[in-house]
């Protein structure tokens, strides 16, 4: 009979990679729930013998510190699992010349040039020196565009099936050859047998003949899916996969990649039906992932909370009040206060929804703003009320008080920031230079709060992190704060009369959404580069 597991994957990989301290608090406060995995999603975040350029200034593992924390999981009855990525997500490393060769499009792995198969050999050498499991996530997701770049000049048209079982036989063999047991991302399996779409619609069946003839025999499939709310989405999902293979196994989300603040909630209406689907269905390998995209700003404890709760739904039990009792039992920790770590997404009674308003309104530009136009109203006034809850929620917090004070500044930030920029627009065009002046002192007020912010938020990341990855933190951040200097600088130049206009706040803004009328709401929009500014970046 194989072994059932319930785990958690944690995203290593986008800038925030936790300090071993870090991860092994992590590890013991989730073995009290239950959980019995933990796998490290390390693209190139980890040491690997003779390839001194991976992950290289990425604050990655070191064989010593795995070796050390495998153990330490071993103990507390948890298998630790390496996550790597052997064809796509690997865009990191191109930022060098060793690799470049090895690049067939964007950020994905060349297949079949040799020096592939060298790093892949070198990856697998490596991990069998370090983790005492058989077991390992080779990824593979997301490759859209494999054999359509480079490859696509050096070898012409192929079918891609093809390509990619030739690719995935190799990099078995490989890690059959260390000792390794493989399990791999579904979606490209679908993907290249649906149109391009991984999760089915209503009513459409699945063939999985190719996909079975490219899979190697033992090969786990993993199912991803963060996104569907309702059992059956989930329960056709997993007859599916289960029609290529009965190695099944399902990873849902938490979701932490919107920002500084969670969506527990959100994760919650999502993964309860994909549990009780997983239990019905009999999956029994199911891990919950914590991504980080686009800077891994959000805490992988804020969502101790949704992880107790899914545990328990997957173990059957369905009072919510009996959930709570045990999470604070177990944690010290209250459950509805966690949750409230949820606060500054939530906006203008916003509902349960993919929205990261304090992420976008947080980078936005106070002079050029493309998004102010579609902010809905009495934004700025939450955030000053989520700002106190949180600072009052911080009093009560056992061991994560610091979480609930940077987000509290997060909040007191916004409650300024949030509408600036419309205000100066609005003043600007109307020619009322009583209440530029007040956007003179609002700005000094943002730069103060943004200050405070800055410095707690830090706190957060060195506490929980390396220091590799704060970088980005610095630029983004110190960015801002030179872009509410300009601001600033440019509004009391004009007002002084030494400038004619302020030509940013000339532009008439446009609906976001390319709309007649303007709609306000709360938006998703997550890539920093985009939100920061409409220039390149």
């Amino acid at each position: 009979m194989s072994k059932k597991y319930f785990g958690v994957m944690l995203d290593m990989s986008r800038n925030a990679v936790m300090n071993l301290d870090s991860l092994k608090s992590f590890a013991k406060t989730i073995a009290k729930m239950g959980y019995n995995m933990i796998q490290l999603y390390t693209e190139d975040t980890f040491e690997v013998e003779g390839e001194p350029f991976f992950g290289y200034m990425r604050g990655r593992y070191s064989i010593k510190e795995l070796k050390d924390f495998d153990v330490y999981c071993k103990d507390l009855g948890i298998e630790l699992i390496p996550c790597v990525q052997t064809l796509a997500h690997l865009k990191t490393i191109f930022h060098w010349p060793e690799y470049c060769p090895i690049n067939d499009i964007g950020d994905i792995m060349l297949i079949g040039e040799e020096r592939t198969y060298k790093l892949i050999e070198n990856i697998f050498a490596t991990l069998q020196k370090t983790f005492s499991t058989d077991k390992v996530h080779i990824g593979m997701d997301e490759a859209e565009m494999f054999g359509l770049g480079r490859y696509l000049h050096l070898h012409g048209i192929k079918d891609r099936f093809t390509i990619l079982k030739e690719h995935l036989d190799r990099v078995t063999a490989i890690a059959k050859k260390y000792g390794f047991n493989c399990m791999i991302w579904s979606d490209m399996f679908f993907k290249l047998g649906n149109n391009g779409e991984y999760y089915l619609k209503d009513g459409v069946k699945y063939d999985p003949t190719r996909a079975k003839e490219c899979a190697p025999k033992d090969l786990g499939l993993v199912y991803w899916d963060y996104y569907h709310e309702t059992q059956k989405e989930y329960d056709d999902m997993i007859d599916a996969h289960k029609s290529i293979t009965d190695n099944v196994w399902f990873a849902g989300g938490v979701w932490t990649w919107l920002g500084y603040a969670p969506s527990n909630k959100l994760s919650l209406k999502r993964m309860i039906p994909a549990m009780q689907s997983c239990r019905k269905k009999g999956v029994d390998k199911v891990m919950l992932t914590s991504w980080g995209d686009n800077g891994g700003e959000c805490s992988k404890f804020t969502t101790l909370p949704v992880l107790y709760y899914l545990k328990k739904v997957y173990d059957g039990e369905t009072d919510e009040e009996t959930i709570k009792k045990g999470f604070y039992e177990l944690t010290g920790e209250d459950f509805d206060a966690m949750m409230a770590l949820d606060l500054p997404n939530d906006i203008c009674s916003a509902p349960v929804d993919v929205l990261n308003p304090s992420r976008y309104m947080l980078f936005s530009d106070p002079l050029l703003g493309f998004m102010d136009a579609n902010i809905p109203d009495g934004g700025a006034e939450d955030y000053e009320k989520f700002a106190k809850k949180l600072l009052e929620l911080s009093n009560n917090s056992k061991n994560y008080s610091y979480l609930f004070l940077s987000l509290s500044a997060l909040c007191e930030f916004l409650c300024v920031k949030y509408d600036l920029g419309l205000k100066l627009r609005t003043a600007y065009q109307k020619g009322d230079k009583a209440a530029l002046k007040d956007c003179v002192s609002l700005l000094d007020l943002a730069l103060e709060k943004l200050d405070k912010f800055y410095y707690a938020y830090k706190t957060q990341w060195y506490k929980e992190n390396k220091p590799h990855g704060f970088d980005v933190q610095d630029i983004r951040l110190g960015g801002l704060m030179r872009r509410l200097k300009t601001a600033q600088e440019s509004v009391s130049a004009y007002l002084d009369g030494k400038m004619a206009k302020i030509e940013e706040l000339e532009e008439v803004l446009l609906d976001f959404f390319g709309k007649s009328e303007i709609e306000k709401k709360s938006i998703c929009y997550n890539c920093w580069a985009d939100m920061a500014s409409a220039n390149p970046l």
